[in-house]
């Protein structure tokens, strides 16, 4: 399957595992208010932590496992056999040690995270691993999205008021379980369980822990805010900021779907050492991507206010102004993320990935605990923004002379201005326009893109960006 057609499905698993929640979010404002919110989200970034414990990094390392001995029946069946076992065995210790902190340690917000058990159930049996290394996203997308709508709507019809809470929590960990066992058989005559020893199958824990630091430290900066926000803070305020996150993390989803399409396509190429051509590769990318994030980040700052209140309901209306600083974490992540799984994980560069991500984590918790319990929910943002900012850095640090690093810098700032033009011209229409509510919004959008889009092209057409043109052409030729 080519890579269009791969990012093509990954986008739509990555969006839909972001949107269906979000969809579902403003009914479930209205219904439990800020705490109710912010009880829910407290219990589900806990459960969340144990997830990724459970999985322990095989996102990136059973990708990259799989893809590069996709081509040799003998070795992919033994390499999958071997990773799933040692997964059994990671993701069952995780299960007893998440039931204890559910009966022994949790407090208010133990009935939301009995329900959530479900999530951590779920890491015995994931498998998206290894599909996503066989280049197989159309299943994964597919399945998991018919079953996330199916969770969607029993959402509308079982969830009536706070103390429904446990069934939010249930639906949504029962349909990631379903989802992961859905897939299974996608990999029939794909792949084959073979005997193999506990010896063969634990030599993968190493090198997969390793890259677990890294998981783990963007946990603790992507999802420690809300712990933080929770104790530090109280419900409202983490309420307030969590449903900003849950725009900011919506968006991201096209950036982690096509890293996640990249990876195995990635791994191949070097592990073949066609590096030149990667090279190339990255180019395009990062010009593709930096494109991309300022028109969502400019785009998403200049209707923030407007949107929230609209979205999530009155009580929530300064959730849009977090996030206006919020959405320029958007093009660091994109930027990030283009090296990370286009250079250091095809690479190898695992310790580079682990000292970037280790280092947002550190900027974040200092930050947070030096600014949450001044300004709550702002100091929360601006850690975040620290930490999203401190990875390229450290990233650039270590491979600036590997990578061509001013020409990426040069593609971001140019559609930086073209982003701050569009803010400009959208906040000048949101000034004098006489509509409101949806209408005036829809209005603002449509003239932003329109905006964008023009200053875009012209752009294109003065420097010569004849790659970037050439995709646009074969994609309009294929609608």
């Amino acid at each position: 399957m080519s890579i269009r057609k791969n990012a093509v499905y990954n986008m739509a698993y990555r969006v839909f595992s972001l949107l269906l929640p979000l969809v579902t979010a403003p009914y479930l404002s209205r219904v439990v208010g800020t705490e109710g919110v912010g009880l829910y989200d407290y219990a589900w970034n806990i459960s969340y932590l144990f997830v990724l414990v459970g999985m322990l990094g095989l996102e990136n390392y059973g990708v990259r496992a799989i893809a590069r001995v996709r081509d040799d029946r003998e070795e992919l069946n033994r390499a999958f056999s071997e990773i799933w076992r040692m997964q059994l065995l990671v993701a069952g210790g995780t299960l007893l040690i998440w039931l204890g902190y559910v009966f022994l340690i949790a407090g208010e917000e133990r009935p939301v995270a009995l329900h959530l058990t479900l999530m951590s159930v779920s890491c015995l049996v994931n498998l998206d691993w290894c599909l996503m290394g066989l280049d197989q996203f159309r299943p994964i997308a597919l399945r998991n999205t018919a079953v996330k709508l199916a969770g969607a709507a029993a959402i509308f019809l079982l969830v009536r008021s706070r103390d429904d809470l446990w069934l939010y929590a249930l639906v949504w960990s029962l349909a990631t379980l379903t989802g992961c066992l859905s897939c299974w058989t996608t990999l029939r005559g794909r792949v084959r369980l073979i005997r193999v020893s506990w010896r063969d199958a634990l030599r993968h824990l190493p090198p997969c822990a390793t890259l677990f630091i890294s998981v783990i430290a963007v946990s603790v900066y992507r999802r420690m805010d809300v712990v933080m926000l929770g104790a530090m803070a109280g419900w409202e305020p983490n309420g307030l900021y969590t449903n900003a996150e849950k725009i900011i993390y919506c968006l991201s989803g096209f950036i982690s779907a096509i890293g996640t399409v990249m990876l195995p396509q990635a791994s191949a190429l070097m592990h073949k050492g066609q590096v030149d051509k990667l090279k190339r590769r990255i180019a395009l990318s990062m010009e593709l991507m930096m494109c991309m994030t300022a028109a969502l980040a400019f785009g998403l700052a200049s209707v923030a206010e407007r949107f929230a209140p609209l979205f999530f309901g009155a009580d929530f209306a300064y959730s849009g102004t977090l996030m206006i600083p919020l959405a320029f974490t958007l093009i660091t992540i994109g930027f990030a993320n283009v090296i990370r799984t286009q250079w250091v994980l095809p690479g190898g560069h695992d310790a580079i990935l682990i000292r970037s991500v280790v280092s947002g984590a550190c900027v974040n918790l200092a930050l947070n605990a030096l600014f949450i319990p001044r300004i709550g929910a702002m100091g929360a943002v601006i850690g975040t923004l620290a930490a999203e900012t401190a990875v390229p850095l450290v990233q650039w640090l270590h491979l600036r002379r590997e990578l061509p690093y001013p020409s990426y810098v040069l593609s971001c700032a140019a559609y930086a201005v073209i982003g701050l033009v569009m803010l400009l011209a959208v906040r000048l229409i949101g000034s004098v326009l006489p509509l409101g509510g949806w209408t005036g919004l829809a209005v603002q959008v449509a003239i932003g893109a329109a905006v964008y889009i023009a200053l875009t092209l012209l752009y294109w057409k003065i420097t010569g960006k004849q790659e970037a043109i050439s995709l646009l052409k074969r994609t309009k030729s294929r609608l």
